[in-house]
């Protein structure tokens, strides 16, 4: 892994490597700056994949999925001493996922909002990636249609094949709550996709 920096969280090179940041990240926990390191990589080895996914069906875009995992990882690995409960690094990684993926969304409203003032038009056949991974299928697009919460809590629920419970600890809601947005959202959805039906 290389280090990057993310306007979603803070920058750290090579986060997974033991070093400074690592040096802190023991501090807390009363690991040792190998160890640290050992847990932060056998979890990136072991669910990088699902998130980098979880990321590309929320931004539709790999590369921008690609960065939002690592530098979740870069910050988890900093932040290992935080963690009130070290056993839930990879409920943080989800949280920390969809958080960062809140972030280019709002990005690229404000770029969407002043790009008429900044660039030419574009030509219509002149598709960026998003657009390209966005347009594909018919429920991706009508799941980018509903409410952010609406479309988080499906995600996680039949995308990452999370419980309820799993769902309500990622994004820090009650399972009620998880409950109420996840039936308005498959309800919105059914219609959506109804209406596309000629």
């Amino acid at each position: 892994m290389t280090g990057m920096s993310s306007e979603a969280g803070d920058p750290n090179a090579g986060g997974l490597i033991a070093g400074d940041a690592g040096s802190a990240a023991a501090a807390g926990t009363g690991q040792s700056v190998a160890a640290v390191a050992q847990t932060v990589t056998e979890l990136f080895r072991g669910h990088q994949l699902e998130l980098v996914h979880l990321a590309v069906v929320m931004v539709g875009d790999l590369a921008t999925a690609e960065d939002i995992v690592q530098d979740v990882f870069e910050r988890l690995h900093r932040r290992w001493h935080d963690l009130r409960e070290p056993a839930r690094g990879l409920a943080y990684a989800r949280s920390s996922v969809l958080n960062s993926c809140r972030s280019v969304h709002r990005r690229a409203a404000v770029a969407r909002k002043y790009a008429p003032r900044l660039t030419p038009p574009r030509d219509l056949t002149d598709l960026d990636t998003a657009s390209v991974i966005g347009d594909r299928g018919e429920i991706v697009a009508a799941l980018r249609l509903l409410p952010r919460r609406q479309r988080e809590v499906l995600v996680l629920r039949y995308y990452a094949d999370l419980s309820i419970t799993e769902v309500a600890e990622t994004l820090r809601i009650a399972p009620s709550a998880v409950r109420a947005y996840n039936s308005r959202g498959l309800a919105a959805l059914a219609r959506a996709l109804r209406e596309d039906k000629p």
